[in-house]
C-alpha cells in the first residue's frame, strides 16, 4: 500500500516551522482518543500534527480483518509519509505511540529527520523483560524524545535503568502513568495531568530542537 496525502490527518496550523507525524500503535487507530488528545494538544501550540494509519489498519476501516503488518511494510509506510511531508516545514519530526514509536525509531536515522518522538516505547513485550527492543536504540544518532509511564508494562522505570541506551535519547518519565499513560486513582494524579505532561514535553522538546547550537569561542 502506497500512502496519499489524502490519507492523513491534520491538526495546526497550515503553515508552520515543525511538523511532528505521528502513528499509532498496535491495536488502536490514529483517532484513537489518547492519538486525538496528544495530536491536538500539540497542535494547539502552533506546530502542524499530521496522522497516519498502516496498511493493515486501514484495511480494518474498510472491514477487513489484518493481523498489524510484518516490519518490511511498517518501515515502508514511515518511508511514505517522510517522502509526501519532506517539503512542508524546515523541521520534521516523527514518532508514534508504542508500535508506532517503535518503527519510526528503526528508521529515523537512515531518513534524516529532525527529531523522534516516541510515546510508550514498548521495550519489551508483556512479561516477557528479556525479549528487549532496543538494539538499534544504543546506535541511535536521531535526537529523540521517550515519554513513559514509571509502571508501563512494556517497560518500566526499572526495566529502562539497566538498558544501554542512546545518549541522544531523552526519557521523561510521568509518575505512576501506564502504557497509555493512566495512573492510578490512589496515586492522586490523574490521566488529564499525565497526557498535559507529555504534550508540554513533546512541545518543548521540540522547540530545543529547532534552536541553533551555540558554539563556544572560549
Amino acid at each position: 500500500m502506497v500512502i496519499d496525502r489524502s490519507s492523513l490527518v491534520f491538526d495546526g496550523p497550515t503553515r508552520a516551522s515543525s511538523i511532528l507525524v505521528l502513528a499509532h500503535g498496535a491495536g488502536a487507530p490514529m483517532d484513537s482518543p489518547f492519538m486525538e488528545t496528544v495530536a491536538r494538544g500539540v497542535a494547539a501550540t502552533g506546530i502542524r500534527v499530521a496522522r497516519f494509519e498502516f496498511s493493515y489498519m486501514a484495511a480494518r476501516r474498510r472491514g477487513e480483518r489484518r493481523p498489524p503488518d510484518r516490519e518490511p511494510e511498517l518501515r515502508s509506510c514511515w518511508e511514505d509519509v517522510v517522502g509526501l511531508l519532506r517539503g512542508d516545514a524546515e523541521a520534521l519530526f516523527i514518532g508514534g505511540k508504542s508500535m508506532g514509536g517503535r518503527i519510526a525509531s528503526m528508521v529515523a536515522d537512515a531518513l534524516g529527520v529532525t527529531g523522534l518522538v516516541c510515546l510508550g516505547y514498548p521495550f519489551h513485550p508483556p512479561g516477557k523483560p528479556e525479549q528487549t527492543r532496543t538494539a538499534h536504540l544504543a546506535e541511535l544518532a536521531t535526537p529523540a524524545l521517550f515519554v513513559q509511564g514509571t509502571r508501563d508494562t512494556l517497560g518500566s522505570r526499572e526495566d529502562v535503568a539497566g538498558y544501554a541506551l542512546s545518549p541522544h535519547i531523552e526519557i521523561r518519565w510521568l509518575e505512576d502513568g501506564d502504557h497509555s499513560f493512566k495512573p492510578r486513582k490512589s496515586s492522586g494524579r490523574t490521566e488529564q495531568q499525565s497526557m498535559d505532561e507529555a504534550i508540554e514535553a513533546i512541545v518543548a522538546f521540540i522547540e530545543a530542537a529547532r534552536r541553533p547550537t551555540r558554539v563556544s569561542r572560549n
